[in-house]
């Protein structure tokens, strides 16, 4: 824990560590943003203090500088005897005392940028640990040199998954601040003590969000030119058993090439594969690295193959056919599981099982030496990689679990997880939880498909659910994605508040169709149902009247659908070209 020092009439925060015999402390300049460590001595007696749980980091606005502290948390856990925490509630300081020298639209665009920060920092799911390295899974920890063991967190942390990485970049470059740096993973974790045959285990799962082509649903799809996929996430499972411990790791990401499917106010946009850049720089990039970091792919493609996924389906099925070290194997989800034909999803989960044996998980018994090493790593997607994949996920991961408990002894020969009904449901809802997680960081609303994750069966409650659920998302991924978007962009650096004082992006306006055409519309339909309610003197001028407005509205709602692009709310910080 830390503690603020401020007061406005001070031109310094101090931020003091609360440890027993800890004299560091934290100065920042307000006027020059200067960090500089310094001692409890030199904090004023007169400042007042309040506690926090630590630095998310410090951010440039159109008012100046601003730093970001974590206020509350909550205990998740602990790993290996290390306490987890997921920040809860977040403060947002400027350092300038007014607001005075602003003019009045920097002013509001000023407001609108820290509701941007805070519409990320209210987004479910930021983690940190002061102690441990909550970036690498076990094996990549085990795997370490004794130089690594002795940097800071900051300095070892997988870059991928420090979601605050840009915010700690001031102190990133002091390497004197570190302590006062805590790395944040956004995601999803949840522990939980388990009994099976009366012996108590530690059952964990972590899933580690990118915050590389980081964004929503339908603006950030496929890949970058530095091969980093949309939505690429790492999931960890763990068990812990009398000082033996084991992880089974899975990733998802979307279809590693060049490809979009831009919001257009249908339900389901067309998805355009670029047809003017070479698809396999990119996707050779994405595999490179993916191969460096867990070894051999399985690729799990569960798009649909008809309609509008199939070109996606083939693409992605002729590019990996270079690939060397990975399988590629192409399962319909929905086609095999039309009509509530759940179990059909055992086809894949047998058809892999061989590769699962091969892959295998990482084990340390409880003498501390590595009996087994994971190889390789199923990579799971569909389009969103949320909810078709994260029931493929805790599919493979429950039969990984299976071998490990019977290798640990907590599992006797014979004996099979579905079978213990308090594990089970524990595990299933804790997998129905990461779908949620994942599924509002990246789509708005929880998953799709939960009620098989959690009972194992698909119902008819699941399904009108879903249907809530999907309208939500369209209303959300047409009308309020486009400041998600520019709330992340803002957030990892991906756009950079200008010192100037010259205008930013958030000054473009909508033309005139964006509020003409809409109006029309609704005047034309209202117009349409009042004559209907107030009939003419005939039913030919009742007719005539209805005709004529129905006609209007109509013809206005198709002008607005065809160019839907203009209508739905956009991203204004970041060209489309790098959304692209």
């Amino acid at each position: 824990n830390f503690t603020l020092e401020d007061n406005f009439n001070f031109k310094k925060f101090f931020i003091e560590a609360c440890d027993e015999g800890a004299d560091a402390v934290l100065a920042i300049d307000r006027v020059s943003n200067e960090m500089t460590l310094t001692g409890k001595k030199d904090v004023p007696p007169s400042a007042v203090t309040r506690p926090i749980c630590g630095i998310m980091g410090t951010i440039r606005l159109v008012a100046g500088m601003y730093l970001i502290v974590i206020t509350r948390k909550r205990n998740v856990g602990s790993l290996l005897g290390h306490a987890v925490w997921k920040a809860v509630d977040f403060d947002v300081i400027s350092y300038k005392k007014t607001v005075l020298h602003l003019s009045e639209i920097q002013s509001q665009e000023n407001k609108t940028f820290l509701s941007m920060i805070n519409n990320v920092l209210t987004t479910d799911g930021f983690y940190f640990c002061t102690d441990y390295d909550l970036t690498h899974t076990l094996q990549r920890l085990a795997n370490t040199s004794p130089d690594f063991q002795e940097m800071s967190l900051l300095e070892r942390a997988d870059q991928r998954f420090v979601w605050n990485g840009n915010l700690l970049r001031e102190l990133a470059a002091q390497p004197e601040l570190h302590k006062f740096a805590l790395p944040v993973v956004h995601g999803f974790i949840v522990m939980k003590p388990c009994r099976i045959n009366g012996k108590i285990f530690e059952w964990i799962l972590i899933s580690r969000r990118s915050c590389f082509r980081a964004g929503v649903r339908y603006y950030l799809r496929g890949i970058d030119s530095e091969g980093h996929a949309a939505n690429f996430v790492e999931t960890e499972q763990i068990v812990l058993y009398e000082g033996a411990k084991a992880s089974f790791i899975q990733t998802r990401g979307s279809m590693p090439f060049y490809w979009s499917q831009r919001p257009n106010l249908k339900y389901k946009p067309k998805p355009i594969i670029s047809k003017t850049t070479n698809h396999m720089d990119g996707f050779q990039r994405h595999f490179d690295s993916q191969l460096l970091i867990y070894g051999k792919q399985t690729i799990l493609n569960l798009v649909n193959q008809k309609g509008s996924e199939k070109p996606l389906e083939q693409a992605f099925a002729k590019m990996v056919s270079g690939m060397n070290n990975g399988i590629y194997i192409a399962f319909d989800f929905h086609k095999e599981c039309s009509a509530m034909r759940w179990d059909r999803l055992q086809i894949l989960v047998d058809d892999v099982a061989e590769t699962q044996e091969e892959y295998g998980y990482f084990m340390v018994n409880s003498e501390g030496k590595t009996v087994a090493q994971q190889k390789g790593v199923f990579r799971s997607n569909c389009m969103d990689c949320l909810d078709r994949t994260n029931v493929i996920q805790s599919l493979l991961a429950r039969r990984s679990l299976q071998s490990q408990l019977q290798r640990m002894g907590v599992l006797n020969v014979g004996q099979r997880i579905e079978e213990q009904a308090e594990f089970e449901k524990i595990y299933k809802n804790a997998w129905a939880d990461n779908a949620n997680a994942c599924a509002v960081q990246y789509a708005g609303t929880g998953a799709l498909k939960t009620d098989f994750t959690r009972t194992g069966k698909r119902t008819r409650w699941g399904l009108l659910m879903d249907g809530w659920n999907s309208m939500i998302r369209y209303y959300k991924n047409n009308f309020s994605d486009g400041f998600r978007q520019d709330s992340i962009d803002l957030f990892l650096g991906n756009f950079a508040v200008d010192e100037s004082d010259g205008p930013t992006p958030l000054r473009v306006q909508k033309d005139w169709k964006f509020l003409t055409l809409p109006i029309i519309m609704l005047v034309a339909f209202s117009m349409c149902i009042v004559c209907l309610l107030m009939a003419g003197d005939t039913w030919t001028e009742t007719l005539a009247y209805v005709t004529f407005w129905g006609a209007a509205s109509a013809i206005t709602a198709t002008i607005i659908l065809f160019n839907g692009q203009d209508f739905v709310d956009a991203p204004k910080l970041v060209h489309k070209e790098k959304l692209d």
